[in-house]
């Protein structure tokens, strides 16, 4: 079919070395459909990435379909009416590409990663599997087995299960956002092939997806390449109708509580957290400084008063979780079982120091250049910058660049920090321990 005429482009960012010379431009095509094209286009790069992202997840998921999201993930790789499983792994094997897709709560992706030239080759079986998988009965009974060989892999590792149980108090068990993305044994067993593929059907519409591309390539040409692969079956056809997502813009409660799950594990699991923010909240900058300084390095206070002074656990940090309405923040610890106790009263103590008072000035500085330098050397490669664009457009009501991104890391001050630790430290408490005693 002849290439749509695309709706709107726009340059978003310019990157340029202190010669003036361009080394990075992302570009954004809406079609009339409503399917967004990012690229970003590298100077000097070899390596281009690929990378589809659908805004449907686990958290868009009824009860009665906990799971399809990452079940369909599956089946999306097993054939289409022009080419087999097989073909689908032959055909970028034989480049040397990498090839892969993952489920999160809220989208899902699928990515590749090539030399530049065969980028065609990359976005048409990206295509061709997204608008036109078959998801036979076949397939769908081999897939089965597989998630649930998957779900008992999480099921003994200590470290999912006690970040699906905190999930699991904070927002209820009954509620998309508590339970876990995989499934469960029961809920897997019970879905149908009808069910996936409605799902399917009902998401997997191109209003409901962004494009990213990032390394070696040209931008027009990327457009037109995706018009073509995503074009089959009329699939691009007529004008975009947005969709309302579950959950969408309502208030997500999160609950204080604390469990103890008892599994034959050799260590003892704890996460204890509270309720954080959302992911558009304007202090998630000061709260990026914030947990990365608590305990995001080895130099982190946590790390340094659990491990380095007291020697009570090997591995121990924090994290801040954001979705579209609702975010957490916690500490996770692996240590000892006879230690659990000395442990949980060090975490706590730490959290209620940092709450009252924030945190120093030299923490606030090394907090930032950690975050500034994470930022830059996790672009390092066509994949992270493809990942960060396409998420961007997504899930963001703004990409904001590189140096943008930085500057407001480093705009962000001590009182900052000191307010948004008071407002998420200070919660009601969740706990969620896995211990084998």
């Amino acid at each position: 079919m002849p290439p749509e005429t695309p709706l709107s482009t726009s340059t978003l960012h310019t990157e340029t070395a202190p010669d003036g010379t361009v080394t990075a431009q992302l570009r954004q095509t809406t079609l009339p459909s409503g399917l967004r094209i990012v690229t970003e286009q590298l100077a000097g790069a070899r390596s281009a990435s690929i990378g589809v992202w659908v805004g449907v997840g686990s958290a868009d998921e009824s009860d009665v379909l906990h799971g399809c999201s990452h079940f369909l993930e599956h089946l999306l790789f097993k054939g289409t009416s022009s080419r087999s499983a097989m073909d689908i792994s032959v055909e970028l094997d034989a480049v040397g590409g990498e090839f892969n897709a993952f489920t999160a709560k809220e989208y899902t992706c699928f990515h590749a990663r090539v030399l530049g030239e065969d980028l065609p080759l990359a976005i048409d079986v990206l295509g061709d599997m997204l608008t036109d998988s078959l998801l036979e009965d076949v397939d769908v009974e081999a897939e089965r087995a597989v998630i649930l060989d998957e779900i008992a892999m999480h099921d003994d590792d200590p470290d999912d299960v006690v970040h699906n149980l905190f999930a699991e108090l904070a927002y209820g068990a009954d509620t998309p956002l508590g339970r876990p993305i995989a499934g469960t044994v029961d809920s897997i067993e019970a879905l149908s092939r009808t069910q996936v593929h409605d799902f399917y059907t009902r998401h997997y519409r191109p209003e409901s997806m962004v494009v990213s591309a990032a390394g070696r390539l040209d931008h027009e040409q990327v457009v037109d390449l995706v018009q073509r692969a995503f074009g089959r079956n009329d699939y691009l056809a007529g004008d975009a109708t947005p969709l309302r997502r579950v959950g969408q813009g309502e208030i997500v409660p999160v609950h204080a509580g604390r469990r103890l799950v008892v599994r034959p594990f050799e260590q003892a699991n704890l996460v204890v957290g509270a309720e954080g923010i959302a992911r558009e909240d304007p202090r998630r900058f000061a709260l990026g400084v914030l947990n990365t300084a608590l305990g995001g390095g080895t130099s982190s206070r946590l790390f340094q008063e659990v491990r380095e002074r007291r020697g009570l656990a090997y591995s121990v940090y924090s994290f801040a979780g954001h979705h579209a309405d609702t975010g957490l923040v916690g500490v996770s610890v692996g240590c000892l079982p006879a230690k659990a106790e000395d442990v949980l009263d060090v975490v706590r103590h730490e959290l209620a120091v940092v709450a009252r008072d924030g945190l120093t000035d030299a923490e606030v500085r090394r907090g930032q250049g950690q975050l500034r330098g994470g930022l830059v050397l996790g672009l390092e490669d066509s994949g992270a910058r493809m990942a960060r664009w396409g998420k961007s457009a997504l899930v963001h009501r703004e990409s904001l660049g590189v140096e943008q991104a930085l500057t407001r890391i480093e705009t962000v001050t001590v009182d900052d920090v000191r307010e948004v630790a008071r407002a998420v430290l200070a919660g009601p408490e969740i706990l969620a321990v896995v211990a084998p005693e």
